[in-house]
């Protein structure tokens, strides 16, 4: 095989976006064709922290296309000096090309790369910028990201701003049906972290004659979003730390509220992106926090002979943290921005805040007292429960030498082709043995309902025989000793009951691995398997339906004017005889998975306190809310 000069290929222009997607927007699933929306109204929120933008608009368009319009400066139409293209044709379709780079257009921005609008160029079958500047409306359309002409004046128009209009191309992407319910997540976020900017969303792909209206626009700003996410929670101190303030050209805001929970949210920002892997900024406020916290406990005389410092991991639970920083030159790692790497980040928060919540500890002695307090009882149960989980390691318990006798084992011994089955009840797990292909697939079957987790320690948790057989199959251990790469199966599959005891089954389940396990569900290796509820036969004509809805439409298409039509409801899995499971749950080239995935890992961090956790007003009132939208219940 020669390798000469011409086998080197050069990808130009946008060539390298639809070459290698993913690169650019992390993955051509659901998350990745939502980036492309928040790259595009992160131009317009660009436009809000300048100082020059009031109103955002994004509308989901009854074609399957994505607006966003701004009253923004507008981008510029005129030649640029470099390419002699215009300048808005520039930045729609080069990479690396924006008002970013300088500082005299922006000061702070979410773009560090520049790669964002002509990224969602690129990945689009059409897109359309119209833009409004010195009384006139200009206008260029493209095609997979190449432009259908020069800019076009239009007409006449008042006042300044942008509109993007674009199609994703569904060549590329696995869906594109938009979520209404992710783009408004971040979209309220949005508006929480760029106080006084009305954000709008229209959603007109609905039947109905008028739109899905949504509006959002909050005076108070990051503040505003701490009061939120500690809402309906009940808490160890009166007053909430908030500052903000700018230093060395840095505006940071910080703020956190203990609250009675054994899990803690911590939120932070650069530049209005969510950083989900934290990074600097949120490494500066731990150690503030730990700092100030260490120095107060010292000087009033909290700690004992024996007491020892509180470490950052005392200081994590029921910690609600958020942490947003504006810089002008952020330096995130990785294309999709999940984690902030300035280091000047982590000096300038810490000293903001640290400075801050030593002021608010001396003005609010009770509040630090109550802190103080909570760190001490948090760092002594630690303590306990690190003790009685060594013992119960002593005791080879999760060791991991000796896979559990109720798991029936896969040939393979390679992850990446294994899946591993989780089964309630021997007659399910009896069915599923025998239905499976051994080669590559496993099953656990479980005895009755796994503890709830969301209210057990470790230790308790530990101790539970039908867990500890969960975290010995998958091989990663558990906690500190956690090991991703150690993983055994890189598809695990909860195969429940199609009712709401299986509900329930999947709900204690998907908490075990949303508290424990949360890396595996991160990777996209965690999944519900699909059951039938019914089986619609006529001699040898079957088919399945997965709710009522699908089995009366199958009896009026595949079975319209039959007689004698067997309709058959599976109570659960163990009433299928192998084959049945294997043809509707198990077999590959059949079955229907669902991929657990963290769209917010905060609302669902909410969810599993409301839904399991010890508020028990918190759930009555979720469960009466709700209670309408359930139409049918196993009783």
């Amino acid at each position: 095989m020669t390798y000469q000069a011409e086998d080197i290929y050069v990808l130009e222009g946008l060539e390298p976006v639809r070459k290698r997607p993913a690169m650019y927007i992390g993955s051509t699933g659901p998350g990745g064709l939502h980036h492309l929306v928040f790259e595009a109204v992160d131009n317009s929120v660009d436009e809000a922290l300048a100082g020059f933008c009031t109103f955002i608009e994004v509308e989901l368009t009854s074609e399957g296309a994505i607006r966003v319009t701004d009253n923004g400066r507008g981008i510029p139409i005129e030649t640029h000096p470099q390419t002699k293209k215009s300048a808005l044709e520039t930045v729609m379709t080069m990479l690396h090309a924006g008002g970013k780079f300088g500082s005299k257009s922006y000061r702070v921005s979410g773009g560090l790369h520049g790669v964002g609008i002509s990224v969602v160029n690129a990945l689009s079958l059409t897109m359309r910028a119209e833009v409004k500047r010195h009384g006139k409306l200009y206008v260029q359309e493209y095609k997979l990201g190449a432009p259908q002409g020069p800019v076009k004046e239009t007409g006449e128009a008042k006042g300044t701003g942008t509109t993007v209009i674009f199609k994703p191309d569904n060549t590329i992407f696995d869906t594109v049906a938009f979520s209404a319910k992710t783009i408004l997540t971040h979209l309220r976020r949005q508006a929480y972290l760029t106080p006084k900017v009305h954000i709008r969303v229209l959603d007109n792909r609905l039947e109905e004659a008028r739109p899905s209206v949504h509006n959002f626009y909050f005076e108070g700003g990051a503040h505003t979003y701490l009061q939120t996410l500690t809402r309906g929670h009940e808490t160890d101190h009166a007053n909430e730390f908030f500052i903000s303030q700018t230093k060395d050209e840095m505006v940071v805001e910080a703020g956190f509220q203990y609250v009675n929970d054994s899990e803690g949210t911590q939120l932070s920002f650069a530049n209005n992106i969510v950083t989900p892997q934290g990074g600097t900024h949120l490494t500066g406020f731990r150690a503030a926090l730990t700092r100030v916290c260490n120095a107060y406990a010292d000087e009033k005389g909290f700690f004992s002979k024996e007491d020892e410092h509180f470490s950052p991991e005392d200081q994590q639970e029921g910690l609600i943290a958020l942490v947003s920083v504006k810089l002008s030159d952020p330096q995130f790692e990785g294309q999709t921005k999940e984690k902030l790497g300035n280091r000047s980040a982590r000096g300038t928060v810490e000293a903001v805040v640290g400075e801050a919540l030593a002021e608010f500890f001396k003005r609010h002695p009770e509040d630090a007292g109550a802190i103080i307090r909570k760190l001490l009882l948090v760092q002594k149960a630690r303590k306990k429960a690190q003790a009685v989980k060594q013992t119960i390691l002593r005791k080879g318990a999760l060791a991991g030498l000796r896979l559990p006798g109720k798991l029936t084992d896969c040939f393979s011994r390679n992850p990446e082709e294994s899946e591993l089955f989780i089964v309630e009840g021997n007659s399910a797990g009896g069915s599923a043995k025998m239905a499976r292909d051994p080669k590559f697939q496993a099953i656990l079957p479980l005895r009755g309902k796994i503890l709830n987790v969301e209210k057990a320690r470790l230790a308790k948790m530990l101790s539970s025989v039908e867990i500890q057989a969960i975290i010995i199959a998958l091989g990663t251990a558990i906690s500190e000793e956690f090991d991703l790469s150690r993983l055994r199966y890189h598809k695990t599959i909860i195969m429940a009951d199609a009712d709401s005891d299986g509900a329930h089954i999947e709900t204690l389940l998907l908490t075990l691995f949303f508290r424990h396990f949360q890396p595996l569900i991160e990777k996209g290796y965690l999944y519900l398997a699909q059951p039938p509820l019914y089986r619609i036969s006529k001699g040898k004509k079957v088919a399945h339906a997965f709710n009522d809805e699908e089995r009366d439409e199958i009896m009026k298409t595949q079975f319209a004017g039959e007689q004698k039509v067997d309709i058959q409801r599976y109570k659960g899995l163990g009433e299928m005889n192998p084959k049945q499971l294997w043809d509707t749950t198990m077999d590959p080239e059949t079955r229907i998975l669902k991929q657990v995935i963290i769209e917010d890992a905060v609302a669902a961090d909410r969810m599993f306190d409301i839904l399991l956790g010890d508020e028990v007003k918190t759930r009555r009132k979720f469960i009466q809310a709700h209670s309408r939208q359930v139409i049918n219940l196993d009783i």
